[in-house]
Order: C-alpha cells, then sequence, then structure tokens
C-alpha cells in the first residue's frame, strides 16, 4: 500500500455517533476488546456490517480453540499477503506473545521462505498461504491440517483467514488508519 497517504473514510469519532453506531459502540467496548479502534473505527460507518463482523472476530478470537499461536500465525499469514500494515502490527504483538517465534514473525514479514515455525505451525502457515494464493487447499495440506486440529477447527481456520482478509480490504480501501512508514514487509 502506498505510504504517507490520506485515510478515504474517516473513522467514526465518538462524538458524532448516530444512535445505532454508540449502541454497536457500546457492545464493543463491553466485551473483551474493550474499545472500538483499529478496522472497527472505520466498520462503525456501517453498523450492520460493524456489528456482524466484531462478532465473527470476538468469536475466533476469544471463543474459538484454535490454539493462540496457530491463530494469530494464521491472521500475521493473511496480513503479509494483503499487505496489511495495522494487522501485523498488532497481531505480530500478539503472536509474540502467543509463543511464535520472532525469526518466523521477521522471516514471514519479509514474504519469502519462512523459518522458526514449529511442525504444527508450518502446517498452519502452508494451509493459509495456499489458500490466499490459489484460493483453495491441496488434498495434502487439507489432510494434514485436518489430522492436527479436526474438521471443526479447519472450518474455524478458513474462517479467520477469510475473517482477517475481509478487515484487510476494508483497511486497504478506507487507508484508515494510514499505513505505517516504514512498512513491515520487505519482500
Amino acid at each position: 500500500m502506498p505510504k504517507n497517504i490520506a485515510p478515504r473514510i474517516a473513522a467514526v469519532e465518538p462524538n458524532s455517533m448516530t444512535n445505532d453506531q454508540q449502541h454497536a459502540a457500546d457492545i464493543v467496548s463491553a466485551g473483551p476488546r474493550g474499545a472500538v479502534r483499529g478496522p472497527f473505527a472505520v466498520l462503525l460507518n456501517s453498523p450492520g456490517a460493524f456489528s456482524a463482523a466484531q462478532g465473527l472476530g470476538a468469536y475466533l478470537r476469544f471463543e474459538s480453540s484454535l490454539p493462540a499461536n496457530l491463530r494469530e500465525l494464521a491472521i500475521l499469514t493473511t496480513a503479509q499477503h494483503w499487505q496489511q500494515d495495522y494487522e501485523w502490527r498488532v497481531h505480530a504483538a500478539i503472536a509474540r506473545e502467543a509463543g511464535v517465534n520472532e525469526q518466523a514473525i521477521k522471516s514471514l514479514a519479509a514474504g519469502g521462505a519462512v523459518s522458526g515455525l514449529s511442525p504444527e505451525e508450518s502446517i498452519i502457515h502452508n494451509f493459509c498461504q495456499q489458500l490466499h494464493r490459489t484460493r483453495n487447499v491441496d488434498d495434502a495440506i487439507f489432510v494434514t491440517a485436518k489430522r492436527l486440529l479436526g474438521p471443526a477447527l479447519v472450518i474455524d481456520l478458513c474462517t479467520v483467514c477469510g475473517y482477517y482478509a475481509l478487515l484487510a480490504m476494508v483497511m486497504n480501501v478506507a487507508r484508515n488508519p494510514a499505513p505505517a512508514t516504514p512498512s513491515p514487509f520487505t519482500g
């Protein structure tokens, strides 16, 4: 994404919310996120899309039994694919806390071969990367992921990829928040 470009769609400011926006924001602020920020401040321009998206995101982040390191690696793989600086920066920190190796995070940002992954993380990265690049996964990757996660968590993994692609699209189109300089992506 180009750097130093003004946002196209403004984040909704607390003092200018409609009743529908305020109601939606209050629900998020009372939940595990604690506040409306990042993509949600932009999504709040459409309270219906905001409410639906935040509900799915809350499930994926706070309720799914997909292990945190695998979830965060899937999010980073998605952010790298979409070159989404904001989601990358937020979730790289969460990935570190969840135990994803720093070398894996750096090599993923660079866009080449990813090193430093555990065997389970390699399965997740390969699955997500192939899903984004080809819009599908081959049988070998599917079987390996299903053996690791089971059918329900394979669905959750696909949903993580789709959900964070949605947020990346919204943020890349809205350009809000504006991309940070320098970008974490070097490849």
